[in-house]
């Protein structure tokens, strides 16, 4: 059996501050020699990149819908298993979703920490902490922190308005400077913030006057009994686009290759790398192809070996921003368009705003492989999809899948994990 101190860090909405303060934690807890394991809930890319670094170790998905109850309980029981402290990250308000980062934390009765954003506000700070405790009855409520505080005299004011059976853990200082950058798709990628390890140890130093510097409840997670998976990929090499173009990789997708059988090896299309030697499959995965387009669209010794391999029938599995690499043009927000690798017919445009936003599931000869989508581009292309993704809690259709020759693409990011022989037929060239 599998028991560690855990804490499950939510909010009352998106932009409240669990990212700062589960990454500061991180750092306070691994400067003390503590093993620390970071988990974010729900579909996310960019947290993760934060948490990693200031845990120092690869943070994994936890959805009770995409990845699953089952998997999510051998994730968590094998970082116990190796772990002095396990944090995890919820998504937007504690409540939002189904199923939420609330769902999440009951069924593994893991200590929630409400962040409230106490900017611009006073006694009401005392209500929505009540109403967070209290509106599911089963929910294992740590305390409270108040972020952005005004003032010692503003904390105090906000400890008082607290109910006298809910802990206050204490506050954070407006004036702290250890807030995290954002553009469209969320935070800044790790790579992106130059100040990023002295952000953390703010934070870290800001939490270590909290009473969050002690260890929370220990909760027990039984025995991880992890699926063992075919090695259905022995033998194969596969490439993966990784820089700050395209960065949105789910660690467990990798592992799971890995498990498969296959050799992952990276290479970078943003500083001109060609594919590796021998490579046998191809993932461009998601990112942000627009912010470096007119790079990509100069480096040719990336695109060339890409269009070998492609030219060869060598299977390519394109995602989001890895596909629209690969189409016709892109154009940005400002109406410049730039020309992409035209492996792909069609034109992608940015737009201001997410076009589209959820859960997707995607049915094929090996069952269903869960994922999801987050992009702000639309798509024109004259191609007709080969299956369409259907969307977990609507009857709206979902994300598309084109195939043209070996490339499969769409602007799904699929959590690999969910269905292992569906993915080893995505690298082996084979039918879905």
């Amino acid at each position: 059996m599998s028991a560690c101190p855990a804490l499950f860090i939510s909010a009352p909405a998106s932009g409240q501050g669990k990212t700062t303060v589960t990454a500061g934690l991180a750092r306070y807890h691994r400067r003390l020699g503590r093993r620390v394991r970071v988990f974010k809930t729900g579909p996310d890319f960019l947290d993760p990149m934060i948490l990693a670094r200031a845990s120092g170790a690869p943070v994994m998905s936890l959805d009770l819908w995409m990845v699953g109850q089952t998997a999510c309980r051998n994730l968590i029981a094998q970082a116990a298993a190796e772990a002095d402290l396990i944090l995890i990250e919820g998504v937007m308000g504690l409540f939002d979703g189904t199923p939420s980062s609330a769902d999440l934390a009951t069924a593994f009765g893991i200590p929630v920490l409400a962040v409230i954003s106490a900017q611009a506000m006073a006694q009401t700070f005392g209500a929505l902490a009540f109403g967070l405790a209290r509106f599911k009855p089963d929910l294992p409520f740590h305390g409270v922190l108040a972020n952005r505080a005004g003032s010692a005299r503003h904390a105090r004011m906000l400890e008082d308005a607290l109910p006298s059976d809910l802990r206050w853990c204490g506050h954070i200082a407006a004036s702290d400077d250890i807030a995290l950058p954002d553009r469209h798709l969320g935070l800044h990628q790790a790579d992106e913030i130059a100040d990023l390890e002295a952000r953390l140890e703010r934070a870290a130093d800001t939490l270590a006057s909290t009473s969050l510097a002690a260890l929370p409840p220990t909760v027990e997670f039984g025995t991880a009994s992890p699926e063992v998976v075919p090695r259905l990929l022995q033998g194969k090499r596969i490439a993966i686009a990784r820089d700050a173009a395209f960065s949105f990789i789910y660690p467990a997708n990798v592992t799971l290759l890995e498990a498969l059988g296959a050799q992952v090896c990276d290479f970078s299309p943003l500083a001109d790398e060609p594919l590796p030697d021998r490579t046998d499959a191809l993932y461009l995965p998601g990112g942000y192809p627009e912010l470096h387009a007119a790079t990509l669209a100069h480096n040719a010794h990336s695109a060339a070996s890409i269009r070998a391999h492609v030219a060869a029938g060598k299977p390519v599995v394109a995602e989001c921003g890895g596909m629209l690499y690969l189409l016709d043009t892109l154009t940005d927000t400002h109406g410049a368009s730039t020309p992409m690798l035209g492996l792909v017919p069609g034109h992608a445009t940015m737009q201001t705003r997410f076009t589209s936003l959820g859960m997707q599931q995607l049915d094929g000869l090996h069952g269903p492989l869960t994922g999801h989508t987050f992009h702000y581009s639309t798509l024109s292309t004259p191609l007709a999809p080969l299956r369409s993704a259907t969307r977990a809690h609507s009857d709206t259709p979902g994300e598309a899948v084109y195939r043209v020759g070996p490339i499969v693409a769409t602007y799904m990011h699929a959590y690999w994990p969910s269905n292992p022989a569906f993915t080893a037929a995505l690298f082996d060239g084979e039918a879905f």
